[in-house]
């Protein structure tokens, strides 16, 4: 039996005071949720809140876990969690051309990845968590 390696990343959606997420724009997938890939020594929890400081500025508290995404065929696992903003100002970067605060539906027309507005929707769905759902 071969033993496959599989990348593990954690995301959130951040919402505000006034119920608006937080989105990046990445200069290759476009409008997306904050996240990504867990370093060694790192909880799930730990790299959600790195790579939200880190792609947008803004240090955010977790506020509970949501679920799972599977990219069979990438081999990545993805954890997702909800939180909100505690302090901190946009930064721009490589990985984020624009950051900002948007209206749900807007959010929704703005993420042009299928699979990314799936996860967006999963997690905004609480009576759902925990979620799995698989993308081949």
């Amino acid at each position: 039996m071969k033993v496959t390696k599989h990348f593990l990343t954690a995301g959130a959606v951040i919402l505000n005071q006034q119920n608006k997420v937080l989105l990046k724009k990445d200069p290759h997938r476009g409008w997306e949720l904050p996240g990504g890939h867990v370093e060694q020594n790192e909880s799930l929890k730990e790299t959600a809140i790195r790579e939200i400081k880190e792609e947008t500025g803004i240090t955010v508290e977790i506020t509970k876990f949501c679920g799972i995404s599977q990219e069979v065929s990438k081999g990545r696992c993805n954890t997702w969690w909800l939180g909100k903003p505690v302090s901190g100002e946009f930064k721009s970067g490589l990985e984020s051309m624009e950051i900002g605060y948007f209206e749900i539906e807007q959010a929704l027309q703005m993420i042009q990845i299928k699979e990314f507005r799936e996860e967006f929707l999963k997690c905004l769905d609480e009576k759902d968590h925990p979620f799995y759902i698989s993308f081949i």
